[in-house]
């Protein structure tokens, strides 16, 4: 059985990310495993690293937050609200990132979860990233809905194509040592006065999108996460070597 963190961010508890928020944990629970559940919004998580979160500083004079991460993870005085969610990464075998899209990409606030949670010296260095990284051996998974349909999302499609917008929240993972699994996408989740379809049938494709993402949570511990290169298949400038098969992939 899993320790699954539901990282969730969005600021209505009523919206249809919350309804797939709850999906989540209802059949996470019926199959056994435990859910945990890290909600930004309604913790007031504050998303901007800044001089003022840290009491001490490693450097009193010139602020760098990669200086100072790395210190006070190492003197174990990080801010109290960023090692609680340290804490909830270690627990976790599975982590899902339960977001919308918004302007092409995650909200400021889950942007500025990763930058304040996934300190320097502690979740990543140098050495420790990537296939190294820490957190290697858990899973991650990011649960996104746009509002605009999916074949606008296409290669060609107006809203730009969806696998380059998840690329560097995905990179972003497997620096840290995550395995990434393929993103479920729920498109289409119209507002704010745009529609695509009658409300209907709107209506519909929410629930069949509910029973979409409910089914597939129970087939997780099957699927082959993303294929991403390593520490072996990089040479002394960190570039995909001439002889490895990624190279010569059109």
């Amino acid at each position: 059985m899993l320790h699954v963190l539901i990282l969730y961010c969005h600021p209505e508890p009523h919206s249809f990310n919350a309804a797939l928020k709850d999906v989540a944990i209802e059949v996470l629970e019926n199959e056994g495993h435990t859910v945990e559940v890290a909600d930004l919004y309604a913790e007031n998580f504050d998303p901007v690293e800044r001089p003022g979160h840290f009491t001490t500083r490693a450097d009193a004079e010139v602020f760098s937050a990669l200086t100072e991460q790395r210190h006070h993870f190492e003197s174990n005085t990080l801010p109290g609200k960023i090692q609680h969610e340290i804490d909830r990464l270690w627990r976790a075998d599975l982590v899902i990132l339960q977001f919308p899209l918004w302007w092409h990409a995650q909200p400021a606030m889950l942007k500025g979860w990763f930058d304040r949670v996934f300190v320097y010296g502690g979740l990543y260095s140098g050495s420790r990233r990537f296939d190294r990284g820490p957190l290697r051996g858990r899973r991650a998974l990011c649960s996104v809905t746009t509002g605009a349909p999916a074949a606008t999302f296409s290669r060609f499609g107006r809203s730009a194509d969806i696998t380059t917008l998840m690329w560097p929240i995905h990179c972003s993972l497997y620096y840290v040592g995550f395995e990434v699994l393929a993103p479920q996408l729920t498109y289409g989740v119209q507002g704010g006065g745009l529609s695509y379809q009658a409300e209907a049938s709107f209506r519909c494709q929410l629930e069949a999108d509910k029973t979409r993402w409910a089914r597939r949570l129970t087939q997780l511990e099957t699927e082959a996460p993303l294929p991403f290169s390593g520490w072996a298949d990089w040479d002394e400038d960190g570039v995909l070597r001439e002889t490895h098969p990624l190279r010569w992939r059109p």
